[in-house]
């Protein structure tokens, strides 16, 4: 069967919502904390290396970037958030984009939310999770880098995750994910085919 994800190539870096493609067709968002592995997981899931730029250097992400399947299906890194070391003024900026985008966007049909598995639910992605129980998306946790822990704590920590959104978010689901050792690739990738109804 044929990755339709392998077809993902990069369209625009948006600064502004006017500047994103029609809000027509279907789109999936990637969203989490600077440095939680982001565009790793993307890469990871369209199978293509250099898809979206990685940098070790956190919140290198500053614009919404778009990699559209086809005419109708698109995928959006979002900016990271946490501790990246940028102006007041701009954080303030993107804080506007993203809560426009995730209230107004028609075509957005779901959020994954890429957290680090040693660290998975800090205070953004709450937020984060919030903003999707709060306007009906989908939302899907990837607990990335999951390979740096062994399988029983992994295990743990994807059943302590998934008892905390049982009861604070119970729409959203959760998996382990890893970029490297492609633990959980095939599993989101279906799961997003789903959402965008390829």
């Amino acid at each position: 069967m044929v990755n339709p994800f392998r077809q993902a190539h990069f369209l625009i870096s948006a600064n502004r919502l006017t500047q994103l493609p029609a809000d027509a067709g279907a789109e999936v968002a990637f969203t989490g904390r600077s440095n939680a592995g982001k565009s790793s997981a993307l890469n990871a899931i369209c199978d293509q290396r250099g898809l979206a730029r990685i940098s070790k250097t956190p919140g290198r992400t500053q614009m919404l970037n778009v990699f559209p399947l086809d005419d109708a299906h698109r995928l959006v890194d979002l900016p990271g958030y946490g501790y990246a070391k940028v102006p007041e003024a701009m954080r303030e900026h993107w804080r506007g984009v993203l809560d426009a985008y995730l209230r107004t966007r028609v075509s957005l049909k779901g959020l994954v939310l890429v957290m680090d598995a040693r660290h998975p639910l800090k205070a953004f992605d709450r937020d984060m999770l919030a903003f999707g129980a709060a306007s009906a998306r989908c939302c899907h946790c990837l607990l990335t880098k999951s390979d740096k822990l062994s399988r029983g704590e992994g295990l743990r920590t994807l059943a302590a995750v998934r008892k905390t959104l049982a009861a604070e978010f119970p729409a959203t689901t959760a998996q382990l994910f890893s970029s490297t050792g492609g633990n959980g690739v095939d599993e989101a990738r279906n799961l997003i085919a789903g959402w965008l109804d390829i």
